[in-house]
């Protein structure tokens, strides 16, 4: 399943959020959300995160960088479960580690889902707005 689109949605009082029909019907049971990169979350559906663990399993426990990559994907990481009404509570040391305070935005990235906090997405894309022409050319350079 490739997630695509984004969705601009509101924190209930309870701190429910409700997630995307279209990703949810992609994501299924055993979906993880963690912290993500950049100032979100991610949100994994069972076989991409089974790739993800896998990756990080076999990385070699001398090597710095990587215990710490793992860290920061699996610490704070945990089930993503939704009501009847496709509705799920995020664990506050995760929405409080990205600023989700009141509106998320829920943006499709192929393999994964990113969660962010509304005030905080918008800067980021108005700074990858303005990096566009650079980026297109990297990507060119790699023959995308």
């Amino acid at each position: 399943m490739q997630f695509v689109g984004t969705y601009y949605h509101s924190v209930e009082d309870q701190g429910r959020i409700s997630v995307p029909k279209s990703f949810r019907d992609g994501l299924g049971e055993g979906s993880v959300v963690t912290k993500g990169l950049d100032g979100c979350l991610f949100i994994f559906g069972p076989e991409e995160w089974g790739k993800l663990t896998a990756k990080l399993e076999s990385l070699p426990l001398g090597q710095r960088t990587g215990r710490d990559f793992l860290r920061l994907i699996t610490y704070n990481a945990a089930p993503l479960e939704c009501d009847t009404l496709g509705r799920a509570r995020f664990p506050v040391p995760l929405t409080d580690s990205v600023n989700i305070k009141k509106e998320v935005v829920f943006v499709g990235t192929l393999n994964r889902i990113e969660v962010w906090d509304k005030t905080t997405y918008h800067k980021y894309f108005d700074s990858l707005a303005s990096r566009e022409t650079e980026l297109s050319e990297s990507l060119g350079q790699i023959g995308i």
